[in-house]
């Protein structure tokens, strides 16, 4: 792949049922959702876009799920070198919960968690050249921001900055809820970091959609809920932040 160190390269749902999810995301981001799973011996589903695919959703078992799995987004990262990136986890501060592995003609991959518990994928395609363009900002139906919520903003952004080279070029006053402070990797804007003591660590991923209006009224009319928004954001998009009927959180980023 030829996506640089640090570049997120894909979203991945983890949910309780994935017909359910698929009917939900279909008519609230307009994806189309296989309808069968794509990959052999595993309930994998990908997810596309009009443009190509964007993430795959999965089915949590019972053993995922005895062992405090959830329904949940995650994103995977794309390094250079997972057994390397995978090898610096622990040492600072974060936790691998799946060992490097191998996707046959798929990739390499690891899963791990932030020394707040905040779960991400790292991975490197097996196909020398293929970009993913999961992580678009402006193409609809894709992930158009990365936003983390972390009790303790500068550690975390400590362990992230050093494991993948981001930067913070810049940072927006929220008030009391501190700087919004924006993250990037070289000259690419990937998203932003917000600091929430009485939350538990996430990964949120913002996908856009063509009208956030029908968007909301899809979300009411296959049982999820809006819990934050609409508003405007800087640049005129508006957002919204919710939970899919299995308890996933999401959000959306679109025009009004």
């Amino acid at each position: 792949m030829t996506n640089r160190h640090g570049e997120f390269i894909w979203y991945e749902l983890m949910t309780t049922d994935l017909e359910a999810a698929r009917a939900f995301y279909g008519a609230v981001v307009g994806w189309r959702i296989a309808d069968r799973s794509d990959m052999p011996g595993m309930d994998y589903r990908m997810i596309r876009a009009a443009d190509g695919e964007v993430g795959g959703m999965m089915a949590l078992d019972a053993e995922m799920i005895a062992g405090g799995g959830r329904p949940i987004w995650l994103g995977y990262i794309g390094v250079d070198d997972v057994d390397a990136t995978a090898a610096a986890i622990p040492a600072m501060g974060g936790r691998l919960y799946v060992q490097p592995q191998d996707i046959p003609g798929v990739g390499r991959f690891a899963m791990a968690v932030d020394p707040h518990g905040a779960p991400f994928y790292i991975m490197r395609g097996s196909v020398e050249g293929g970009v993913s363009r999961a992580f678009s900002p402006q193409a609809v139906g894709h992930c158009s921001w990365n936003e983390l919520s972390s009790p303790d903003q500068s550690a975390a952004l400590a362990f992230y900055t050093s494991l993948f080279g981001w930067t913070n070029p810049s940072a927006m006053p929220m008030g009391p809820m501190g700087d919004y402070r924006f993250l990037s990797v070289g000259d690419l804007p990937i998203g932003a970091s917000v600091e929430q003591k009485d939350q538990p660590a996430e990964w949120r991923f913002y996908f856009r959609v063509p009208s956030i209006r029908a968007a909301v009224e899809a979300v009411a009319a296959y049982g999820g809920t809006i819990t934050t928004g609409p508003h405007e954001v800087p640049g005129g998009d508006w957002v919204v932040m919710g939970t899919d009927p299995q308890g996933a959180r999401f959000a959306l980023v679109g025009g009004r």
